[in-house]
C-alpha cells in the first residue's frame, strides 16, 4: 500500500513525511524544496502483535508495512506548467490513495505561498489541478474509444467504457473530482483501467498549531469538516505536524511523558495510519507460531483461498482448509488450547470471508 502526500508548497508535507518515516527528508522554508519524491516505508502500529507474541511465546513479530511518498508541492496552474508543472502527476498515479495536507495554522515565520490561511481555497486549488489533468486524460481516452467503436460497433465492452468515459468527463467539467461521483460496481471495475488521479480516495490532514492541542481543532479544521460533509471524496484528521516530527525523535518513554503533558493518548501518526487503512478498506490477519507472529494486510472482502495465495501461491493451489481463531476470542481466554476447547478454533473452507484479527493456519497439499 502506497500513500502519496500532496498539498500546496510549505503546508508541512515534508515535515509530516519526516515524522512518519524519521527519514529526515529536506525541510526548508521555501517553495519546491521537494522536487524528486521522498519515499519511506514504515510499520503499521498494532498492539495485537505484542499480545500474540506473549501468548505464543514467539521469538519475533513481523508487522504489516505501509509506504509513504512525499510529492512536490502543487500550485495553481500546475497543469499548464506552473511551479514544477506536471512532474507530480506520475507520482500521484502510483499511489493507492492520497494524503492531502492543508495549512490550518497561522505562523508569520513560515512562508505561505497564498499569503492568507484558507484551507478550503487551498483544497479547491489542488483539486482543480487534479481535475484539469483528468480532463486531459479522459478526453484522450474518449478519442481512442470512439475510434475503436467505429471498427467494432458490436463490442459491448467498448460501449460500456465509452458511456462511463462521457459520464466522467461531464462530472469533471462540472468542477468535481471523480471520487465524488457515484458509480455502480461494474463502473468501478471499468474505472480502474482509466487511471484517473482524482478517482483515488483522499484523506485530508489538517495541519494545526501546538496551541490547538489537545482539542485538535480550530476554525479552519471545522471549515474543512463542514466542506466534506457534503462530499463523498474523503475523510479528515487533524495533526500538529511540527509536534509529531519532534516526538518522532524521542525515545518511547520520553514520548509517553510528552504526550501526557500535551493531553494526548497516543501519537497522532498512529491515527493517521489507521485512517489510511480505513480509507483503503484494509484489514489485518495474522499467522502465528512460536517462531514468529506476522501481520498480513488485505482488502476487506477477501476469501480464505485468496488470502492463502497472498502468503504463497502453493497455499492457493493446494488449499484444503483454514484453521481460524479470531484475536478477540484468543485474547478473552489468553491461551490457544483453552480457546480451542471452547469451540472457538474453527475449520473454514475456501469461501470463508476473512475478518480483521483472524489468526489463521492454512492447511494445503501440493
Amino acid at each position: 500500500m502506497k500513500l502519496g502526500i500532496i498539498g500546496l508548497p510549505n503546508v508541512g508535507k515534508s515535515t509530516l513525511f519526516n515524522a512518519i518515516t524519521r527519514a529526515h527528508a529536506e525541510v526548508a522554508n521555501y517553495p519546491f524544496c521537494t522536487i524528486d519524491p521522498n519515499i519511506g516505508t514504515v510499520c503499521v502500529p498494532d498492539n495485537r502483535l505484542n499480545t500474540l507474541k506473549k501468548i505464543y511465546k514467539a521469538k519475533k513479530t513481523i508487522p504489516a508495512f505501509i509506504e509513504f511518498v512525499d510529492i512536490a508541492g502543487i500550485v495553481k496552474n500546475a497543469s499548464n506548467g506552473e511551479g514544477l508543472g506536471n512532474q507530480f502527476l506520475a507520482h500521484i498515479k502510483e499511489a493507492s490513495a492520497i494524503i492531502h495536507i492543508v495549512r490550518c495554522f497561522n505562523d508569520a515565520n513560515i512562508v505561505n505561498v497564498m499569503d492568507t490561511v484558507n484551507p478550503i481555497r487551498d483544497i479547491d486549488i489542488v483539486n482543480t489541478e487534479l481535475i484539469l489533468s483528468d480532463i486531459m486524460s479522459i478526453s484522450k481516452k474518449l478519442e481512442k474509444l470512439e475510434k475503436l467503436l467505429r471498427f467494432s460497433q458490436s463490442n459491448s465492452k467498448i460501449v460500456r467504457e465509452l458511456i462511463l468515459a462521457k459520464k466522467i468527463k461531464d462530472h469533471l467539467n462540472s468542477g468535481k473530482t471523480v471520487n465524488s461521483l457515484e458509480l455502480d460496481d461494474d463502473e468501478k471495475i471499468i474505472l480502474k483501467d482509466f487511471f484517473l488521479i482524482s478517482s483515488k480516495p483522499v484523506l485530508y490532514v489538517c495541519n494545526i498549531s501546538e496551541n490547538d492541542l489537545p482539542l485538535m481543532r480550530n476554525k479552519y479544521t471545522e471549515a474543512v469538516k463542514e466542506k466534506l460533509k457534503y462530499e463523498r471524496s474523503g475523510g479528515t484528521i487533524s495533526l500538529c505536524v511540527k509536534i509529531e516530527a519532534e516526538l518522532s525523535e524521542f525515545h518511547k518513554i520520553d514520548q509517553e511523558i510528552f504526550l501526557k503533558n500535551l493531553g494526548m493518548k497516543e501519537l497522532g501518526l498512529n491515527g493517521l495510519i489507521r485512517a489510511g487503512y480505513n480509507l483503503l478498506n484494509l484489514i489485518t490477519f495474522f499467522t502465528a507460531g512460536n517462531l514468529e507472529i506476522k501481520a498480513w494486510t488485505i482488502k476487506n472482502g477477501i476469501l480464505a483461498q485468496q488470502a492463502a495465495g497472498i502468503i504463497h501461491s502453493d497455499f492457493d493451489r493446494g488449499f484444503i482448509r483454514a484453521k481460524v481463531l479470531n484475536f478477540n476470542d484468543l485474547f478473552k481466554f489468553g491461551d490457544e488450547k483453552i480457546a480451542k476447547n471452547a469451540g472457538l478454533l474453527k475449520n473454514e473452507g475456501k469461501k470463508y470471508l476473512i475478518k480483521d484479527g483472524d489468526i489463521i493456519e492454512f492447511v494445503f497439499a501440493i
